[in-house]
C-alpha cells in the first residue's frame, strides 16, 4: 500500500514536472536524400505500389501533366480531401484549372521524409514548413502526409490532413 503511494506520488511529481515545462525546441523535420532507398522493399508488389505513387506524385501532381492520370487513377478514384472532388476526371478538371504542364523530374521535387507502405496502401510523407502561432515572423516544420490505396495497378483512393477552408 505504501509503494503504491510512493509510485503514485513520483510519477505524479514527474507528470506535473512536464506539464509545468515549457518546450524549449523542435528537432526540424528533415527530407531524405535518397529516394532510391525510400522506394525500396523486400516485397516486389509493394516495390511496384510505391514507384505507382511516387511517379503518379512526380509526373501528375508536380509537373501538371494531367493527361497522364488515366496511367495512375481509377476512374472511380475517391478523394477524401475536403477541397478536391472525386473521380479522375473530376480531379483533371480541378487540377486543370490551376496546373500548367512543366518538365517532368527524375525525384520528387517536395521534400519528402518516407515513403510508407502496407497492404495495399502507401504513404508518403513531407516537411511542412508553417508559420509560428505565437510569433508569426518565426517558422517551424512539421510533418504533412498522402496516403493512397492501390487496386489493380492504378491509385484508388486518397488521403490528407487537410480541412476545407
Amino acid at each position: 500500500m505504501i509503494a503504491r503511494s510512493i509510485v503514485r506520488l513520483a510519477l505524479s511529481a514527474c507528470l506535473a514536472a512536464t506539464v509545468a515545462t515549457p518546450a524549449i525546441a523542435q528537432v526540424a523535420v528533415v527530407a531524405a536524400p535518397d529516394h532510391a532507398a525510400l522506394l525500396a522493399s523486400a516485397d516486389p508488389q509493394l516495390v511496384r505500389n510505391k514507384r505507382l505513387v511516387y511517379d503518379f506524385w512526380r509526373e501528375v501532381f508536380e509537373a501538371g501533366h494531367l493527361e497522364l492520370a488515366e496511367k495512375y487513377l481509377a476512374e472511380g478514384y475517391i478523394q477524401h480531401n475536403p477541397s478536391v472532388p472525386t473521380g479522375r476526371a473530376a480531379f483533371v478538371e480541378f487540377f486543370g484549372q490551376f496546373k500548367k504542364p512543366r518538365p517532368i523530374e527524375a525525384k520528387v521535387g517536395a521534400p519528402l521524409v518516407s515513403i510508407t507502405a502496407e497492404g495495399d496502401l502507401v504513404v508518403l510523407s513531407f516537411v511542412r514548413e508553417v508559420a509560428d502561432p505565437k510569433d508569426a515572423s518565426k517558422k517551424y516544420t512539421t510533418t504533412w502526409f498522402d496516403m493512397f490505396r492501390v487496386e489493380g495497378g492504378k491509385i484508388t483512393e486518397h488521403w490528407d490532413p487537410a480541412v476545407r477552408p
